[in-house]
Formats: C-alpha cells, structure tokens, sequence
C-alpha cells in the first residue's frame, strides 16, 4: 500500500481547534482549510471549560473551518484531543466562498440534556479574552501525556491543568 492510499479526512471544526497554534501543536503542521458553516446546528459554552459544544438545533447554525487533508493519524490525535464527551460524527458543511456542500467529521457533545451548556460560544470573543497561551500551554502537555504508554484523556488532562492553574493565582 503505497503513499497514495493514505485516507483525507475533511474535519469541521469551531472551537480551540480555529486557532492555528493549537492545530499546529496537535499535527505538527496547519493544514489547508477553508471558511465553512454547518448548518441545524449550534454552538454552546460549556459550564467552567474554554471550549465550546455543538448540539443539533433546527434553524440554527455554527461557523468554522474545515480543516482538509486530515490523515488518519492525524484524525486520531484529534479524538484524543477532543474525548469521549464528543461523538465523531460525518455531516454536511457549506464553504462560504464557493457554498460548495462538503462531508466532513464534525465533533458533537453527546449529551444533549447537559445542564452545563449554555448560552452561545464566540470565538473572536471567547478565544481572545480566555487564557489563550495556557491552553497553548496545556494542548502542548496533551501531546507530552499523548506519547506516554498510560496517556490520560484530554478532560483530566485539562482539569488538572486549570487546577494547577487556578493554586497559582
């Protein structure tokens, strides 16, 4: 099986992973990506966590990018990253330059009754004003734990993180 078997995967995303430094320290790379909407969707703050959710919601919908040409180590790296309170799941994006339809795995909350989600998620807003550099900081100590044989999951990762984080102050 030659270089040219290997699968692309197209990934809707819309949270921490629209900031290129994150990606960059995911994949070791930014890949090409593309404005994108997806729509009967939305986007929520998460009670006491950075990143947000995105639920299915009529008449709604959730600004992104598409991340293309995701090999499939890449994916994997991505499903840790996002755990297992994200169900991986293939949906249809609009680009907005050319409102191409496009399939790509988008990572949706698997609890829709979740008392913890509220309100909306912007990321201009949200991203700049959260502590942009200590989730760098942190996303960077998911790949040290990642190459670990007994790797945590990104959510204890990320409690014990902000923990950490929050005896400092």
């Amino acid at each position: 099986m030659g270089e040219a078997a290997v699968a692309a995967h197209n990934v809707f995303v819309y949270g921490s992973l629209l900031s290129d430094d994150v990606v960059r320290i995911l994949l070791n790379r930014v890949s090409p990506s593309s404005a994108a909407f997806l729509s009967h969707f939305h986007r929520l703050s998460i009670k006491g966590r950075v990143y947000p959710a995105i639920l299915p919601v009529q008449n709604r919908h959730v600004s992104g990018r598409v991340l293309m040409e995701i090999s499939d180590p890449e994916l994997h790296i991505l499903d840790e990253f996002e755990d297992v309170e994200y169900q991986r799941t293939r949906v249809e994006v609009s680009l907005l330059e050319s409102s191409d339809k496009l399939q790509a795995d988008a990572y949706v909350w698997s609890n829709t009754s979740d008392p913890n989600l509220y309100g909306d998620w912007d990321f201009e807003k949200e991203w700049k004003q959260v502590h942009t550099e200590s989730f760098i900081k942190m996303t960077m100590g998911f790949m040290e734990e990642l190459e670990l044989p007994e790797s945590k999951p990104i959510g204890a990762t990320y409690e014990s993180f902000y923990q950490q984080d929050d005896a400092e102050k």
